[in-house]
Order: C-alpha cells, then sequence, then structure tokens
C-alpha cells in the first residue's frame, strides 16, 4: 500500500497564489471570472458564518474559563490578555513607524484607485443570521452567564455549538480556502494589484517576524528578572518548543513540548501543568502582532485611514475574539473577521487577503504565542510563591 500525500495547507497556499498568479497573466477573462465566480459565494459564505464564528468560540471559551474560578486563574488570564494587548500596541506603533514609507514607496500605492476588480457570473446572497457586534455581545452574555450559573446544559450546549463550528472550519473553509485565495489573485493580477500587494508584504513579514522575536526577548527579560534567571538559558531552553510550534503550526500540539521547555527552565510543577495549557487558549501575543500589522497594511493599501482610535478598540476586541480560537492553521485569522469586518469596515475582498496573508505565516505567530507562555508561566510562578509566603506570615501570626 502506498502511502497518500497530504500536503499541508502553507504549501497549498503558497501553490494556490502561484496558479492565482499564473491564471491572472495568462488566461482570459472568461476564465478569471470563474475563480471570481467561486470567490464571491465562498465569501458570502464566509460573511455568513462570522457571526456563528464568534459565538462557538468566544462564549464556549468564556465560560471554560469561568469553570475553574480562581486567584491563580485571574491573574493568568489578566497577564496573558495584557501581553496580548501590549504585543498588539507594540505592532501598532512600529507599523505606524515604518509601514507608510514601504506602502508608498510601491510601484502602485494604491490599489483600490487600480482597474476595478472583475465581476462574477452571477452572485448568491447569504444573509447573515445576526450583525457581529450582536453575536460579540451574545457570545459575552451567554460565557458570562454559563460561568456565573454553572449550568451543565448550557456548558454541554455551547461546548457542542462551538464542536460544529470547528468541523466546519476544519471540513468546509479550510480545504476550500486554497481555491478562494486563488481567486483573490487570479483577479489581483488580472488587475494589475498583485504586483503592490507583493511588493509591500515581503517586507511587512520581515519586520512582523522581528517583532515576534522583540516580543519574545521581552517577555522573558520579565519572567527571568522577576524569579533572578539568566535570560539567555531560558531562551535557548525555549528554542525547541518554539521550533515545534513552527513546525506544527498548533498551540495545543506544542503543549508537551512546551511543558518540558517549562519543567528544564524550573517553573513549579502545578503552576506549569495549569498556566501552559491555559495560555494555549488565550494568550495570543504573535497572533495579534501580525494580524495588527497585515490589518495596517491592507487598510493602507486600500488608501483608508490607519488612525489610533479605531485600532486600539481592535486591538482590544481582538485578544477576546482569538480566546478558544479554532485548533486549526488559520484558526486566529478566522476569529478575528468579525472585529476586522465590524470595527475596521473590511470588505469581502480586504478580508480574503487578510486570510491569505496571515496564513502563509501563521507559523512564526503560534511559534511567538507559544513562547510568550512561559514568560506567563514564570511570572504567575512568582506571584503564587509571593501568596504562599504571606499566608504562612499569617498562619504564623494567628498563631
Amino acid at each position: 500500500m502506498t502511502k497518500k500525500m497530504n500536503l499541508g495547507l502553507i504549501p497549498k497556499i503558497i501553490a494556490a497564489i502561484i496558479l492565482g498568479v499564473l491564471i491572472g497573466k495568462f488566461t482570459p477573462e472568461a476564465v478569471v471570472r470563474i475563480f471570481v465566480t467561486f470567490g464571491s459565494i465562498f465569501g458570502n459564505f464566509l460573511g455568513f458564518i462570522i457571526p456563528l464564528i464568534i459565538i462557538g468560540f468566544v462564549a464556549a471559551g468564556i465560560a471554560e474559563l469561568g469553570s475553574g474560578a480562581g486567584k491563580l486563574l485571574g491573574i493568568t488570564v489578566f497577564i496573558a490578555y495584557g501581553f496580548t494587548l501590549i504585543s498588539g500596541f507594540f505592532g501598532f506603533s512600529v507599523g505606524k513607524m515604518l509601514l507608510p514609507s514601504i506602502v508608498e514607496n510601491s510601484s502602485l500605492t494604491n490599489i483600490s484607485s487600480q482597474a476595478k476588480d472583475l465581476a462574477p457570473y452571477f452572485t448568491v446572497k447569504i444573509p447573515a443570521m445576526m450583525e457581529v457586534t450582536t453575536a460579540l455581545i451574545f457570545a459575552f452574555l451567554l460565557g458570562l452567564g454559563i460561568s456565573a450559573t454553572q449550568s451543565k446544559t448550557l456548558k454541554s450546549i455551547a461546548d457542542e455549538f462551538q464542536n460544529i463550528i470547528s468541523k466546519t472550519i476544519a471540513k468546509i473553509i479550510i480545504p476550500l480556502l486554497p481555491l478562494y485565495i486563488l481567486g483573490i489573485f487570479a483577479n489581483m493580477t488580472f488587475t494589475g494589484k498583485a504586483t503592490t500587494v507583493f511588493s509591500v508584504f515581503w517586507k511587512v513579514f520581515i519586520i512582523i517576524i522581528a517583532c515576534h522575536f522583540i516580543m519574545i526577548s521581552l517577555q522573558f527579560t520579565l519572567g527571568c528578572i522577576l524569579n533572578k534567571k539568566n535570560v539567555f538559558k531560558c531562551l535557548k531552553i525555549q528554542v525547541k518548543g518554539y521550533l515545534t510550534a513552527l513546525g506544527t503550526q498548533s498551540s495545543a500540539a506544542t503543549i508537551p513540548v512546551n511543558l518540558e521547555c517549562s519543567e528544564k527552565i524550573g517553573i513549579t510543577k502545578g503552576i506549569r501543568e495549569f498556566v501552559i495549557p491555559l495560555g494555549a487558549t488565550i494568550h495570543m501575543s504573535g497572533s495579534t502582532i501580525t494580524i495588527t500589522m497585515c490589518a495596517m497594511a491592507v487598510t493602507m493599501l486600500n488608501n483608508k485611514p490607519v488612525d489610533l482610535a479605531s485600532f486600539s478598540g481592535f486591538i482590544a476586541m481582538l485578544g477576546v475574539s482569538l480566546v478558544a480560537a479554532p485548533g486549526v492553521p488559520g484558526g486566529c485569522v478566522m476569529a478575528a473577521l468579525g472585529v476586522l469586518k465590524s470595527i475596521l469596515g473590511f470588505s469581502e475582498p480586504m478580508l480574503g487577503l487578510m486570510i491569505a496573508l496571515y496564513i502563509a505565516q501563521d507559523s512564526f505567530g503560534t511559534a511567538c504565542n507559544i513562547s510568550g507562555d512561559q514568560a506567563v508561566a514564570m511570572i504567575v510562578d512568582k506571584i503564587s510563591k509571593g501568596m504562599k509566603k504571606e499566608e504562612k506570615s499569617e498562619e504564623k501570626l494567628s498563631a
């Protein structure tokens, strides 16, 4: 028996981009419009499922966090969300300094001013069941309500619905993504926009990866200072976890290796076994940097303003929307589609471009996420030890 070769998502995305460029360059308009028609239908389906993704993952994620309520849970969530916010604003600051010159120096600055996109042969309207903002509020209320009431029935329903959405992403959306991206790049090549995108985004990716390394270094430095550890030694230990995440593209799949790294770093057993798996779900520093900077670049390419007010709200909501993001490659950008659309006003083509650009280097964001989990664990470990000392002091005083 011969083994069936199964290409990973990134090779498929790269192949789709190359094919899209070739189709857009060397085939007639009639052929390109076939792929544009598929992209239009798929894009409408994405618009339909975005609110359901938000409800499925945000509600279940919040409910899951609340089920183990306690001081350490609250502290861990606070630190993880804090790191995510800091990472988002760090990415925004770097992007504000460097991206304008990159976009302005491209040969064709504004892709929205170039030739209009080809129209599909026909469209299939698939209206969403609710607005994205409505879905977010409903997800918050449902998740917090389940956490407060500890309803096993509602918790089970939320988990099952999350499972349905996860399977929809894994079995329908992810397999069809390469064809969708092929259509996007065929359209962009035919209308002359692909050159601009390629000339901008290879530079953006270099900046993003550099930001990842800076953020990991800062997080580890803080954790090591608090615990009086050698930061270079700890970073060297974490290389194994980073490379594993780079290869698997999955925070969940990297948990066993990350726990091993955590043990070598010297984090208390109970803390590492609690924080590392939880951090894989709630700490998204690398993904937040990537999504924020890609969103800024796409916004600039479409000649839209990049202002602190709108991106502040976007980053704050992004940290919540990525909680319990689907455990599939590109899951974070799928969970972010709602806030990209509702807060930044992204159109369907802009969302499609975001998906392609994010997934092309998703593994680097994942590797940054799981590396930062170690820093979160180190800080929580230090706080936990401090709390135990206080408890012992109180016991001595009461005795």
